[in-house]
């Protein structure tokens, strides 16, 4: 199953990394990433995989959430066909 991970913020030390960590905490591999500066605000995309078809995103959505508040930052986590559906032109 893939699904798409977006950030959005303020630039701060270790977002790579505590993004990607729970990435790595629920076994998911990072296909391919994009992320730059623009004026201070960081944003990241990445397209990532999971072994298991029928996995529940439910869990990881809702800590991107908590750690998106405690570092002010926008965290979402899709499955790749809902983001595809909303992001078609």
């Amino acid at each position: 199953m893939k699904a798409v991970v977006s950030v959005l913020g303020r630039d701060q030390i270790g977002i790579v990394y505590l993004v990607t960590e729970q990435l790595q905490k629920h076994k998911f591999n990072i296909l391919d990433i994009s992320q730059t500066i623009v004026d201070g605000y960081f944003t990241m995309i990445l397209v990532v995989e999971h072994a298991d078809e029928n996995f529940a995103l439910e869990e990881v959505v809702e800590e991107y959430q908590s750690l998106g508040e405690e570092l002010g930052l926008d965290i979402r986590l899709q499955h790749e066909a809902l983001f595809s559906r909303m992001h078609r032109i």
